[in-house]
């Protein structure tokens, strides 16, 4: 297949600036620089699978190598997933821990997702290379490629619906739609099929991660809406500095109606607000048995939050934004609660 090169609202106003402001608050509880410098400890309750597709040609094959070892040491390094629990699939595989990036490997490391995770485990999954539009949306893969009908009928049978979705190739807009459902973050790197050239905002998501200005609320951890927003800004500055037209608009769909948006607007956002790539691991808290009970707090309401989001186009507005409102200001007080190794402010 041939490969382009480089052309080089649903919460209300008063809400939202009330979680706002009381996560600014929260932020600046003691000891927040002290956790933020230090090394994330293994978080057992985390997945990633990283596919590094076909690159179609040496410059790409490099850049999309560097790009995935860079991903991988940073959710390792920093984000504190466990090695064990980070899948890796590659054009050419550079050890005896990666697979080729194959329909069948695919589907090999699905099916073993399927059993080792569990209801709770939240999964990210990342895509790196280039991707293609012809009726159907599939990413470039060694050999026949999967479409996006595909991926989610695989996505679907697994136990967790607690699911991340990076798609950073080209013409990944179209997996928006095919891979909407309730519970899941689906971020692409374009917002249609027709934007086929290689993109750029793979380059800048991991820039998203090494950065500490991404941290926009200055809470001390990194959610998928603040890296998808840095990187979305530096995309958009790459080709305005280049004097350039730009080929790709990210998208970001997390309330399940199948339409992604370029910002926090359209009831899109506030699932990827509350979900981190970094997080207080089990292991870590293990001396601390109120801590394990705020971590249990956390992953209920951020279910909540998911259910609540799935169930919008039923509800009253106002009702719908009260309880948004009411359980955005209860993750914020649980999240405080957490840094400050307190008491769970729920009982």
């Amino acid at each position: 297949m041939r490969v382009r090169p480089y052309n080089i609202a649903g919460l209300s106003v008063i809400g939202l600036a009330l979680v706002l402001m009381a996560t600014t608050v929260f932020a600046r509880s003691k000891g927040l620089s002290q956790q933020t410098s230090r090394a994330a400890a293994p978080d057992r309750n985390k997945y990633a699978l990283i596919i590094d597709g076909a690159s179609g040609e040496p410059a790409y094959a490099k850049q999309f190598a560097q790009w995935t070892a860079s991903l991988h040491e940073a959710l390792i390094g920093k984000f504190g997933f466990a090695a064990d629990r980070v899948k890796m699939l590659a054009e050419k595989p550079a050890d005896a821990n990666t697979a080729p990036a194959t329909a069948e490997e695919v589907k090999k490391v699905f099916a073993m997702l399927r059993t080792e995770l569990s209801p709770e485990n939240l999964l990210f999954v990342f895509f790196i290379g280039h991707g293609s539009f012809d009726k159907e949306a599939k990413f470039n893969l060694v050999g026949p490629d999967l479409s996006a009908g595909e991926y989610n009928a695989l996505l679907s049978a697994l136990p967790t619906h607690r699911i991340v979705i990076f798609d950073m190739s080209s013409a990944s807009g179209e997996f928006i739609k095919p891979l909407s459902a309730r519970g899941r973050i689906v971020v692409t790197a374009t917002r249609s099929g027709q934007e086929n050239n290689a993109t750029r905002f793979t380059e800048y998501f991991l820039a998203a991660l090494a950065a500490t200005d991404a941290d926009t609320d200055q809470d001390g951890h990194i959610s998928v809406l603040e890296a998808f927003n840095y990187a979305n800004r530096l995309t958009a500055e790459f080709y305005t500095r280049a004097g350039r037209l730009a080929t790709e608009h990210a998208l970001l769909e997390d309330n399940g109606d199948g339409i992604g948006h370029q910002k926090m607007e359209g009831g899109d956002g506030l699932l990827a607000r509350a979900t981190y790539l970094d997080s207080l691991s089990v292991e870590q808290a293990t001396a601390n048995v109120l801590t394990v009970r705020l971590l249990k707090d956390r992953a209920r309401l951020e279910g909540e939050i998911a259910q609540l989001i799935a169930r919008k186009r039923n509800m009253p507005e106002t009702e719908y934004e009260a309880e948004l409102e009411r359980l955005f200001i209860e993750l914020a007080k649980v999240n405080r609660a957490i840094k400050q190794g307190t008491v769970s402010p729920t009982d």
